[in-house]
Formats: structure tokens, sequence, C-alpha cells
């Protein structure tokens, strides 16, 4: 549902989108393309190197990408305390959009009260998920149909939601995959920033590929084949949310917000 409401004036013709990352190869790979393509500029702050976060309210849309730390690792990362703040900040004062991925997705829960935890076995590579009734009406998933091929690299996962968050999409090794808090902020467990490089970018770290390997899932080579060869279904899934994401900016930068 869309309502209208007041917004101060927008002084940049395009989306302006802040992207908080952990890694160098964990960027917004194809989501950012199809955002570029929809008119957006990206700025990017790598948190890992000492970046600063800047001012918000020139930015539209955030989006917080993966990396190989956990959400409670405070005293090895100490500005991970300052972007769960900036996030709780985005979602709960601003009211903007928001998409979280991997451990974006992971953040978002921890910052707004939820849990996040170890996993018993990583979840590593190609797998099925599950989209429950509720991703239906969801203006980010539905027109996605059941079940979803997704790429997976996580040995941490969502355990418990925050209190007003809606459940969307599952898998057999993680139950919590997909879910929306508040208006308008999403996190989802499966990478659909995935592109023709993200096997080779992701394994070429030292702590991801021994992650893979001891999972015994697949090898490197074997995962870049399975990648390579649904390549184009994993990228239409990207496509269709990256777009949707776009719709949902461009309406709320209008002052028409969706879930209001």
């Amino acid at each position: 549902m869309f309502t209208e409401v007041q917004r101060g004036p927008v002084n940049d013709p395009n989306i302006q989108v802040l992207v908080l990352q952990h890694l160098s190869v964990e960027h917004p790979g194809s989501v950012g393309a199809r955002l570029r393509q929809a008119g957006a500029d990206l700025t990017t702050v790598e948190l890992d190197h000492g970046e600063t976060v800047p001012d918000l309210d020139p930015f539209d849309l955030l989006v917080v990408m993966g990396g190989p730390m956990d959400v409670w690792e405070e005293d090895r990362y100490p500005w991970l305390v300052e972007e769960k703040s900036v996030i709780r900040q985005w979602v709960r004062e601003l009211d903007r959009p928001f998409l979280g991925v991997c451990l974006g997705h992971q953040l978002l829960a921890d910052a707004l009260g939820g849990e996040v935890a170890p996993m018993e076995e990583p979840e590593i590579g190609l797998c099925q998920i599950d989209l429950r009734t509720e991703a239906g009406d969801d203006f980010l998933l539905a027109e996605l149909g059941s079940p979803v091929l997704g790429l997976q690299w996580h040995s941490s996962e969502v355990r418990r939601l925050p209190a007003d968050a809606t459940l969307l999409a599952s898998s057999a090794a993680c139950p919590i995959q997909a879910f929306r808090t508040g208006r308008a902020a999403w996190g989802l467990q499966l990478h659909i920033e995935v592109g023709p490089l993200t096997v080779a970018e992701w394994s070429s770290v030292p702590a991801y590929r021994r992650s893979l390997e001891s999972s015994g899932s697949s090898s490197v080579g074997s995962l870049a084949s399975a990648v390579a060869k649904e390549l184009g279904n994993l990228m239409d899934v990207s496509a269709m949310i990256s777009g949707r994401l776009a719709t949902l900016v461009e309406q709320d930068r209008l002052g028409i917000r969706f879930g209001s």
C-alpha cells in the first residue's frame, strides 16, 4: 500500500545510494549495476579501511554488504558499534529504504533487537530458498516465484528476528533467509549481488576459501562451474529485486511511501 507523505525537497536528480562495505570484494555487484542503470549514484564507504560514514541526509537508500566478520566482534572491529547505530537511525528515525545482504542482513537484525549466532554447519553453495506466504504481499519479493535459487556463503545466521519483523523466506539449513522490518528495510541472507566474477573474487580471500574447503560442500572449481551454469537465473533474481528496490526509492523521493 502506498500513502502520500510530506518529504523535504530532493535537490539531486539522481537516486543517492550509500553503500557500507566490509571487504573490497564484497561490493554491490549486479545490484549496484542495476541501480546505476536506474539512474542511481553510489557512494561507497569501506569501513574495514577506516573510512567514516558521511552525513546521511542526502541519501535515499542505504545498502549494507557482507564481510568475514561477525556482528558480535565489536572488540576486534570497533566500527561495528557505529555501523549498528547508523542502521538504527536510518531505519527507525529516517525511515528510508534499506537493503542488507549476508552480514548486512545479520547487522540489521542485531541492530534492531534480534539475535545472530553461529550455525551448526556453514551454508555454502547454491541452494533452494522457499518463499513464505507473506512474501506474496511483499513489495520487494512478490514478483519472485518459489523456490528461489540463491548463492550462500555464511557460517552465522539470524536466530531471532526483531520484534516487528516479518519472515519472508527460509532454506533447509537457515530458517531466516529473508525478512522485512519496519516500513521498508529488508535483510537477505542470500547473495543477490552475484556476478560472473563473484566466486573467483571471494575464493581469493583466505578465510572464505578455508570455509568453502572445510565445508566439504564443493571445491572452488565446482562452485564456480555451478554458479556459471545458473548465472542467468541468479542475475534474473538480482534484476527483479534491484528493479523493485529502485522503484520503491523513486516513489519515496516523491513522497509516496510504501507501507505508511
